[in-house]
């Protein structure tokens, strides 16, 4: 085997090593269950890692990852994830985070024949067609690619917004909130795009209403 591959093992020997310093129960701890706060709907690309860059510890974030972060409601990992998360777990969060220099996002922006990635890079041509009139107007490609990688995340937010399991328990609870972030490779910042929750609620409901309730404005009612 190849050291790099070996190492990893050495790297985990110490990190269980340095666990066990700070607390001698940590994995018993740890086996017994989990309650995370927040799901974590990213980018498989490997330089944006959810739980380094939230500074946060195993047991606090439930993680998914795919390319360009996409919430296709037919794909059924995400969909699982979402309900699992949602229904069983309870997070009060929702993040679908994003990156800028994305290759997928990239991918979508380039006109060839890319074979079986040609469906999943559909849905994020699809958000430059619902957006072409602003994106064309950028004139810089490298601004007009951020831009992208941006509204790619909050069309993904509304996507998820659109689950029947997270309106149900928006209903009961006033959560999960749906939070969309960019993570910016060049300066390592998280920027919250600060998409407006309710105000999404309130223009998908007549369409996207799934509960046979007005779950906007009489949420405990």
């Amino acid at each position: 085997m190849s050291q790099s591959y070996e190492v990893i093992f050495e790297n985990n020997r110490k990190w269980v090593e340095s666990k066990i310093g700070e607390n001698p129960h940590f994995f018993e701890e740890l086996a017994k269950t989990q309650n995370p706060e927040y799901l974590y709907i990213g980018c498989s690309d490997s330089r944006v890692t959810a739980e380094e860059l939230m500074g946060t510890q195993p047991g606090e974030v439930f993680v998914t990852r795919n390319i360009a972060n996409v919430v296709n409601t037919l794909d059924m990992s995400s969909t699982a994830v979402i309900q699992y998360a949602v229904e069983h777990l309870k997070v009060k969060h929702i993040i679908v985070c994003g990156h800028y220099n994305c290759g997928g996002v990239k991918a979508a922006m380039t006109p060839q024949d890319l074979g079986l990635l040609n469906p999943w890079l559909r849905n994020i041509r699809d958000v430059y067609r619902l957006h072409q009139t602003e994106l064309d107007a950028i004139e810089d490609e490298g601004k007009r690619y951020d831009k992208l990688v941006e509204l790619n995340v909050q069309e993904q937010c509304i996507n998820v917004i659109k689950m029947a399991c997270v309106q149900e328990r928006y209903i009961l609870d006033e959560y999960p909130v749906v939070h969309g972030w960019v993570f910016d490779l060049r300066t390592g910042k998280i920027i919250d795009l600060e998409i407006d929750f309710e105000k999404v609620l309130k223009d998908i409901q007549k369409i996207y209403n799934l509960t046979s309730s007005d779950w906007v404005m009489s949420r405990k009612g």
